[in-house]
């Protein structure tokens, strides 16, 4: 059988359409001796028949494993360069309660970008000095509730959040921690490097601007400057990028040592992984190796100490632990060109499945033509392998969540579908758009599973509009009490 023309010059026709490469899957991912999928060593068919589906499954001891080798392999490499490594947990990936617990077990600090995530992390129990504040628009509010829970360190972002950063640290009578984000002019997922850094972006400010920021942060003693922050970009698979940034934030790092302390550096994350069989992504250990060994060169030519230095791992973290299971419901073969339009002389077709989610649960395909892996969980199949089109139920032609797989061309309504690797931005950018609630999220370890995010149900999407439940009207006094009640508490005054 020969490969549907239609098919991504990446993805080659399988030998099995049921395999489930180790290096896509959940670590505790498998088949079952029934052709089942089992995760964590729950059975699919089990986890829809109690949760129901769309359903995101994590594997606990994946997320777990992945964490802590993150922090052994950074601290082991940097001890050998004679200095220490923070790993922060980028949040932004998926954030919950328990998976907050589980990084902070693991050793890892986290790094939060909003009022809302940060108050996940607080009331997940997490110390807040273990916390980092990023954003390119913190609100006043946002800064004064950090700076008043005693949040670790906030990356400053704009010039503007300087002083909005050292005012709140002066009325809560705090020294307030702050690293300042820099544009080192690296943009590792276009392999090209900025000749200069005035990068056309939201984050962060100029190489050129940073000597003075650093000298208006170091000009307000409610301050503290730990040191310059980078991110170059995200899914990176080499490290060529984080070693040039590395050595042209060095090189401005030995600049700011003449007038004040530099403690640490942050080259930020976007650790890539491998989301079809066809991509490799790097090893952290490999990752871990190659920034010790470039700061560590740097700094010896340039005659200065080696500093703290920090990195945000996020998706390597979070990303390979989940898969979202789905129930088929259509499928629709498509005629995509007759024999009479080609030379092969045979019609060509592509196999749309649709499931019961789709960009309301992953926008990413959507959002970046991002690529997905596919396959039946409910069951094996010998069928022969039909190239597949995952389409969602939403009103959308767009609401695609794999552009191309093969799955074996029995696939019917009512099977359970697994697509994997979704633990990192799937979750954390769902919507209700067309009225359907985001799905829950299900931790499995050990042959158990239980809830760590809840479902939303149509109860739960109603209960918001005013019009079905009509909300009381006060008094202007109780208004004020309420809207005060709802403020947060940040101890502005």
């Amino acid at each position: 059988m020969s490969a549907n023309p239609l098919a991504p010059d990446w993805l080659a026709l399988p030998v099995d359409a049921n395999d489930l490469p180790d290096t896509v899957w959940p670590a505790h991912a498998e088949r079952a001796a029934t052709g089942e999928l089992v995760i964590g060593g729950v059975t699919a068919a089990a986890l829809a028949a109690e949760f129901g589906t769309p359903l995101f499954v994590m594997d606990e001891w994946d997320v777990r494993d992945r964490a802590a080798s993150a922090r052994a392999a950074f601290d082991r490499e940097f001890a050998r360069i004679g200095t220490t490594a923070k790993v922060y947990y980028a949040a932004k990936a998926f954030l919950s309660a328990e998976v907050a617990r589980w990084v902070d077990e693991a050793g890892l600090y986290i790094d939060v970008c909003s009022g809302g995530e940060l108050a996940v992390a607080l009331a997940a129990g997490i110390e807040p000095a273990r916390l980092g504040f990023h954003g390119n628009n913190k609100s006043v509010a946002e800064i004064e509730r950090a700076v008043g829970v005693g949040i670790g360190v906030i990356v400053i972002d704009s010039l503007i959040e300087i002083g909005r950063v050292a005012d709140a640290a002066a009325r809560a009578g705090r020294v307030q921690k702050v690293r300042l984000r820099t544009n080192s002019g690296v943009h590792a997922h276009t392999h090209e490097y900025l000749a200069t850094a005035r990068e056309d972006q939201k984050f962060g400010i100029a190489l050129a601007d940073t000597v003075a920021a650093v000298a208006d942060i170091r000009s307000h003693d409610s301050l503290e400057f730990l040191g310059l922050h980078a991110h170059i970009g995200s899914q990176i698979f080499e490290p060529d990028g984080f070693v040039e940034s590395a050595r042209r934030l060095l090189s401005l790092q030995a600049e700011l040592l003449t007038t004040g302390p530099v403690p640490e550096l942050n080259l930020g994350g976007g650790f890539g992984i491998a989301y079809t069989a066809a991509e490799e992504a790097l090893p952290i250990e490999q990752i871990a190796v190659a920034l010790a060994d470039i700061v560590a060169a740097e700094c010896a030519r340039l005659g200065i100490a080696v500093p703290v230095v920090a990195v945000e791992p996020g998706r390597s973290i979070v990303g390979p632990s989940t898969v979202t299971l789905y129930e088929v419901g259509t499928i629709k073969d498509v005629l995509v060109s007759d024999a009479s339009d080609g030379a092969s002389g045979e019609d060509v077709f592509r196999k749309y499945v649709s499931v019961d989610g789709g960009m309301s649960d992953n926008a990413r395909p959507a959002l970046y033509e991002a690529d997905y892996t596919a396959r039946l969980a409910n069951r094996v199949s010998d069928a022969a392998p039909a190239l597949v089109r995952v389409a969602g139920k939403h009103c959308e032609s767009g609401d695609i969540v794999v552009r191309a797989d093969y799955l074996p061309g029995d696939v019917a309504a009512g099977d359970l579908l697994a697509v994997a690797a979704t633990g990192a931005y799937c979750w954390s950018l769902s919507s209700n758009y067309n009225y359907l609630g985001r799905p829950a999220v299900v931790a499995v370890r050990d042959g158990a599973a239980r809830v760590i995010v809840r479902g939303e149900t149509e109860a739960d999407l109603l209960a918001r509009d005013a019009g079905i439940h009509p909300p009381t009207i006060h008094s202007t006094a109780n208004q004020n009490t309420a809207a005060a009640n709802a403020a947060p508490t940040n101890g502005a005054r």
